[in-house]
């Protein structure tokens, strides 16, 4: 209804879980990562719990459409289901025929999915059983699922579990009867609300992915969604979306913090005040009780007697003689100077935000230069030895490359600014500008940033590509020495092997699941860029000093 009137090519706000939406808040990309280490590592369960409406769901689609190649997955989105119905419902997923008279039987369902598991294994494919809502899984069907993890061979499990659900889900395992599969959880991970920041840069991203080109909704009206949101997505996605189709009755492109306190009300059935009611009544209510109980001390004190006040600020006679009068209250330090916002720095500095002068400053921290009238900015790294990397992350990707990069911010206005950040610190970014540099908080940069960025790098082997297993060459070998050079073992006398042997697939895949990378045991872009880091063999620019690898 309203989506012509705001320029949208659909609804941004459905709360189908469409992974074209998934918004990587830090918090989501690190469960997202616990998925990905849960496929990819051998036996155990995996523990997603989050509360109603905080995307769990949609972690899911998400997971499932980065499932890597050689994995096959069983999905059950209902789990209230008998322990001969759950395992049945698992062969129907992966597609395993089963007989009418084989469907009847718990042990014969068991069998034909161990055979089936027992080929994938020998073909080199692995398993994984996914099951949404797993709160609602009956104990009986539980001991089922953990019974299953007993497929093995006799090095390997054959299936791997993840289990996903509500908080409840975590009360549910903590029960005495099914501590043997509690003590068989091998990752957990508890999906939190959004932050203010986060819950400002996930409307943002969800109008930019349905085509808006402006903010409609002001900062304070991001700050209401939060407050009434409590940072649950789903909740952000209905009052968001009734705050659209309430802009659009009143035929207005921009939407305050009342229009969502409206939507929040017509959605929940009560009305919400301003946060500023609240707080202007209980220091009136202050106010008014320490008015009485003055009141009253004035009252019951004895006759005579001077308030306290008075008495402390006013020296006796014999004070005076003494030389003893108080001295007069010290000066109140003055306030730290406030933290420079994102926002006062691209107005400030608008003619030094752009694509240009961005790649101008990334370039000369590599040691190279850029020319505006020399062509493409990543034709002119290659020719320099350079790669450009473009991806969408979260700053804990930023943190894991450890490479300046170019960001680009949304402001308020709906305008595009592209800014370099050179440095990082816990809750700080450095931003480096062509005449001067900005410490600024990290989540004031969030709140205009939704997880666009590109880096650069210099591979240390030609023609840069995937490794895999079964190649051979000096890509390999670097592969191979760089892994040993940051585990710290490995003789620097005696050359690498540039065989990519079933060794180095277990190392890689090591290494990947440390750094919380993609467990294929395939050497990528993404697991050669973080290797490179850790190496730093060419000297090249750091977001965060090493501090050893870890």
């Amino acid at each position: 209804m309203y989506t012509s009137f705001f320029g949208l090519g659909e609804k941004p706000f459905a709360i189908t879980p469409d992974p074209r939406y998934l918004f990587l808040s830090e918090r989501h990309a690190e469960a997202l990562a616990h998925l990905l280490y849960g496929v990819s590592e051998a036996g155990g369960f995996v523990q997603l719990t989050g509360e109603v409406g905080a995307g769990k769901t949609t972690m899911v689609r998400s997971l499932l459409e980065r499932m890597p190649a050689h994995v096959d997955a069983a999905v059950i989105l209902n789990p209230q289901l008998t322990p001969l119905q759950f395992v049945l419902t698992i062969c129907e997923e992966l597609g395993i025929f089963v007989r009418d008279q084989d469907a009847t039987s718990i042990k014969d369902l068991v069998d034909i999915l161990n055979q089936r598991l027992l080929e994938s294994h020998a073909r080199g494919r692995r398993v994984v059983l996914i099951v949404d809502e797993a709160q609602n899984l009956s104990p009986e069907t539980l001991e089922q699922v953990r019974l299953l993890t007993n497929l093995e061979t006799a090095s390997q499990k054959l299936l791997q579990i993840i289990l996903i659900g509500q908080p409840e889900l975590r009360e549910l395992l903590a029960q005495f009867e099914l501590r043997q599969l509690a003590q068989r959880i091998t990752a957990r991970y508890h999906l939190g609300p959004l932050s203010r920041p986060e819950t400002a840069a996930y409307v943002r991203r969800r109008l930019k992915v349905a085509g808006a080109e402006a903010d409609f909704f002001t900062p304070a009206a991001l700050r209401e969604v939060h407050r009434l949101s409590g940072g649950a997505p789903r909740t952000i996605n209905v009052i968001c979306d009734r705050a659209l189709l309430g802009a659009y009755t009143r035929e207005t492109h921009r939407i305050g913090p009342s229009l969502v306190r409206d939507a929040a009300s017509e959605v929940y059935g009560r009305t919400y005040t301003p946060l500023w009611t609240k707080v202007l009544a209980g220091v009136a209510a202050g106010v008014a009780l320490l008015g009485v109980a003055f009141g009253g001390w004035l009252l019951l004190r004895p006759h005579g007697e001077p308030p306290a006040a008075v008495a402390a600020t006013t020296p006796t006679a014999t004070e005076l003689d003494a030389g003893l009068a108080a001295e007069p209250p010290p000066a109140a330090p003055a306030p730290a100077p406030a933290a420079v916002d994102i926002a006062q720095i691209l107005e400030a500095y608008v003619g030094q935000t752009n694509t240009e002068t961005a790649f101008q400053q990334l370039f000369a921290l590599w040691g190279g230069a850029f020319d505006p009238a020399a062509g493409r900015p990543c034709d002119q790294a290659l020719q320099q030895g350079l790669q450009c990397v473009y991806q969408q992350g979260s700053w804990g990707q930023l943190r894991m490359l450890n490479r300046p990069a170019i960001l680009t911010l949304i402001d308020d206005d709906g305008s595009a600014h592209q800014v370099v950040v050179s440095g990082l610190a816990s809750d700080q970014a450095r931003i480096t500008l062509s005449d001067s540099v900005h410490d600024v908080p990290i989540a004031s940069i969030s709140r205009l940033w939704y997880g666009d960025y590109l880096v650069l790098w210099r591979p240390q082997i030609p023609a840069p590509r995937a490794l895999y297993a079964g190649m051979q060459g000096e890509g390999v070998r670097w592969l191979r020495s760089s892994l040993q050079a940051v585990e710290g073992r490995g003789d620097a006398s005696q050359a690498a092997s540039d065989y990519y042997d079933e060794e180095l697939v277990r190392m890689v895949e090591d290494f990947q699941r440390r750094h919380r990378l993609r467990v294929d045991g395939v050497a990528g872009v993404q697991t050669q860029m973080v290797l490179d880091t850790l190496t730093n063999q060419a000297g090249a620019p750091l977001l965060v000093a090493q501090t050893g690898e870890g």
